[in-house]
């Protein structure tokens, strides 16, 4: 049984304002029109489904809350039980709400994500969860798969791609996605956009202190030419409302951070760059109050 709700195949939009304010040929690969509003789906319908096909009666994973969301989606999809953590109030009202009304079962964890994470890998290894973090190496495939869609959606690679950085694996997954494609070892120069106050950002989906694939990332930059853009809390906050204040693009705050670096850096001008902007605004209904008022 393959485990799908329909996932992939998410827009490339045209940026035009952007495109002249920054001096570059911007497109935005709108993640949030996946079918849990996130980018992860595409991982998540691999992994949950190889886990069925291993016999697996449950799932787990740590969470700063769109991968909980796509878990317990993807879970209640194959009739599995799902069993998510989280940094005790670190995930964002609206992906708790996800895993609540499809079944998932949430277990609050005092401390951080690397905590959280820590206490997945030992129910993986005790008690005979499958884990679906992107430790999964079916998460990863799965995820590659957007860099397909971008090439075909595009024409070619893009010059620079730019993605928030949080864990990482996003990244890893689009490297091996190019990887694939046919163009040898030519990667676009990765732009990484990170929180400069991981701990506590605002942008909770990257509020990740120790990224579990820094050492994989750190080789797709050196291969790319790429770089990390640490960003300000009111960097974060002002590609946020940029972007969907001239592009109508409503994402959560941690989506816009490969905007932010874009902003930040400053590519050489005319390239064509591919911000992939990975979740939805309803995902964190709590940021537009407290930044937006």
């Amino acid at each position: 049984m393959t485990v799908t709700l329909g996932e992939g195949g998410t827009p490339l939009l045209a940026a035009p304002r952007l495109s002249e304010q920054l001096g570059v040929e911007l497109w935005l690969k709108w993640d949030g029109a996946n079918p849990t509003g996130s980018f992860k789906d595409r991982g998540m319908a691999v992994a949950v489904t190889r886990a069925l096909e291993a016999g697996a009666t449950g799932i787990v994973c740590a969470s700063t809350g769109n991968t909980a969301a796509s878990a317990a989606a993807y879970a209640a999809r194959a009739g599995l039980h799902a069993v998510v953590l989280t940094a005790r109030g670190g995930a964002a009202r609206g992906k708790v709400a996800q895993v609540r009304a499809a079944g998932g079962e949430i277990r609050e964890v005092d401390g951080s994500f690397d905590d959280a994470h820590r206490e997945a890998r030992r129910l993986a290894a005790q008690e005979g969860f499958v884990n679906v973090n992107s430790i999964n190496p079916d998460r990863i495939e799965g995820q590659s798969g957007a860099a397909a869609e971008v090439v075909e959606q595009l024409g070619g690679l893009p010059d620079v791609l730019a993605l928030p950085f949080g864990g990482g694996g996003n990244t890893v997954a689009y490297a091996q996605g190019f990887t694939g494609l046919g163009f040898g070892e030519r990667l676009p120069r990765f732009l990484l956009g990170e929180a400069a106050r991981r701990r506590d950002t605002f942008a909770s989906a990257i509020r990740i202190v120790e990224p579990v694939h820094r050492a994989e990332v750190d080789k797709v930059l050196e291969r790319s030419g790429g770089s990390v853009v640490t960003l300000a809390e009111e960097q974060l906050e002002h590609a946020w409302k940029t972007l969907v204040r001239e592009e109508g693009l409503f994402c959560e705050p941690a989506s816009a951070a490969g905007i932010a670096a874009v902003e930040a850096s400053r590519p050489e001008p005319g390239s064509r760059v591919v911000c992939v902007i990975t979740g939805h605004g309803l995902k964190d209904p709590d940021a537009v109050e407290r930044a937006m008022g």
